[in-house]
This record gives structure tokens, sequence and C-alpha cells, in this order.
């Protein structure tokens, strides 16, 4: 079976890349259940954590197989600092920061989190959050173009930089990458407010959360947005940690048919949910070069 693909930076992947999630976290149930994936036919892997780039690396081994291709994560937070500390030791401050400063609205946990302080950072503090090359080329070493050329560059924290006004870090952030011989891609958790943010950034794509039943904080504006976006868009998550795997055919044609998605990560915690998405991504065309907005 082949997914369609698309291409991006002049790299071809399938328009489907399988996230391995078994209900069971282990680094053995991971290979186990990437080792099966690869059989049938995938050969583009999500790389969220350590586990999954060990499996990886394993099978690129067993198979020898060159076109194997990972995606890697890195959040932005490994390469920024406030008074020499990582900026996670202030994470609460940040939070209340962003809440009480320049988000109104009610947001998910996994976008923003409760924060338990009421102190906030100043304008002056916030000018003073630097980025941390030491630490950044730390966390950048563990990783390799090799087996990952694109990385996702962001998660909560680049949301977090874009909201304090520090694009400016995310910059400096994702110039390392690509001297690194990475091609980055920013990756967000909130669509209607990170994209139009991240328009700026030296990348090959931008990631966020997308799917028909979560609303963005406003599914009109996101999907017209993202309609709209002169830079391929890239949908995490698409089928709700599985909850959407009955609807598969109408997810993928929500992506790639109205909103014109270049690439779905998707989440998969079977063998069996490995062979429905196959069967459901078969039906989409590869897709042609960027459209312009």
């Amino acid at each position: 079976m082949q997914f369609p693909t698309a291409i991006l930076e002049k790299i071809k992947l399938p328009r489907v890349i399988l996230s391995i999630r078994p209900s069971s976290r282990s680094e053995s149930a991971i290979s186990s259940l990437m080792k099966e994936a690869y059989e049938m036919g995938a050969w583009s892997f999500d790389l969220p954590s350590v586990q999954h780039l060990h499996a990886f690396r394993e099978l690129k081994h067993l198979t020898e197989d060159e076109t194997l291709t990972g995606l890697s994560h890195l959040e932005a937070e490994e390469g920024v600092a406030f008074l020499g500390k990582p900026l996670h030791r202030f994470e609460s401050k940040m939070v209340a920061t962003i809440r009480k400063n320049l988000i109104s609205s009610p947001v998910p946990r996994d976008v923003l989190p409760p924060s338990s302080s009421s102190d906030v950072f100043t304008q002056k503090e916030i000018d003073r959050i630097a980025f941390d090359p030491v630490r950044f080329d730390k966390a950048l070493s563990l990783l390799n173009p090799e087996d990952s050329p694109f990385l996702m560059v962001g998660e909560r924290y680049g949301d977090w930089l874009l909201a304090l006004g520090r694009i400016d870090l995310l910059k400096e952030m994702i110039g390392r990458v690509r001297e690194k011989g990475f091609i980055p891609i920013f990756s967000g958790q909130w669509a209607t407010f990170s994209l139009p943010k991240a328009k700026s950034l030296d990348v090959a794509a931008c990631a966020v959360p997308i799917n028909k039943r979560r609303g963005l904080f406003d599914l009109t504006q996101a999907c017209n947005l993202i309609k709209r976006f002169d830079r391929p868009v890239i949908s995490i998550n698409p089928l709700e940690d599985g909850k959407l795997l009955g609807e598969l055919q109408e997810a993928f044609s929500f992506l790639f048919e109205e909103l014109k998605i270049y690439l779905a990560v998707v989440k998969i915690d079977a063998e069996t949910e490995v062979k429905k998405v196959f069967e459901a991504a078969q039906k989409f065309s590869s897709l042609i070069p960027p459209r312009k907005a």
C-alpha cells in the first residue's frame, strides 16, 4: 500500500505521517508497532520522544532502508533562559503573564496550563529573556538530520514566546537548526494565534492541531486562516487520539480537500488502526506544489 505524497523543500514525504503511540509507552511496544507499520508500507514516522527515536534508529539499522524518514521535535524552551536559568523554572510566572495581559478567552490546558503564581513578568523582564545557545546545542546534539531531516521546533513554548512578543528568540533557534543541517518546521498549539505570528519564520511549514471537532478557539476563523495561508500547513493529531477513526474518510476530506493541508501527523496505537489509515489515505491524491494565497 502507498500513501499519497507531498514535497517540502525538495524532500518527498507521505501526506500522512504515523505517530506511533501504543497503550504501553515502552520502547519495545513502540518498536514493535513501528516495525509492523513499516512492513505494511509506512516509511515516515513522527519521533516525539527519545523512545521513538531509539525505535526508529533500530528499525533503520535492521532494514538498512535509507528512505526511512523521521520527524523529530524540539521544545523551544530548550533554547531560552531568564537570568541565566532555564525558562521552565519560571513557567508559572510566564503563564500568569500571558493569562493576565494577552489572552482573555478560555484555553485548553495543553496550550496554557493553570498558573499558581500571581506574579507576572514586567516588560523589562520579558526583554531580558535570552537565547541559550549552549543548552540548545546540547539538545540538538541528540538528534541527527540523517534520521530526521525535518525538525519540529516550538511546541507550547513556541506559542508562549510569540505571546510575549519574542519571535526573535524563535528566529535564532531556527537559524541554528538550519546551520546544523535540519529543515525546521514551526510547531504550535493554537492555530488562530500562532499561524499569523509565525508567518515570518524561515521554516518549511507550520504545524498545528487541526481536526473538525476541535474549535481551535474559533473553528470558522481557523479554517479561513488556513485556506488563505501562503505557507504549507501540517495538521497535528487530526483524529483526536483515535476518537475520529470511524470517520477517517470525512476527516481526511476535511483536511486535504477543504483546507488544503499538506501533511497530517496521525496518532496510531494498534496495527488495525494503521490499516484503516492506509486505506483511507490512498483515496486522496498526492500534492501538486504550493498554491499562492
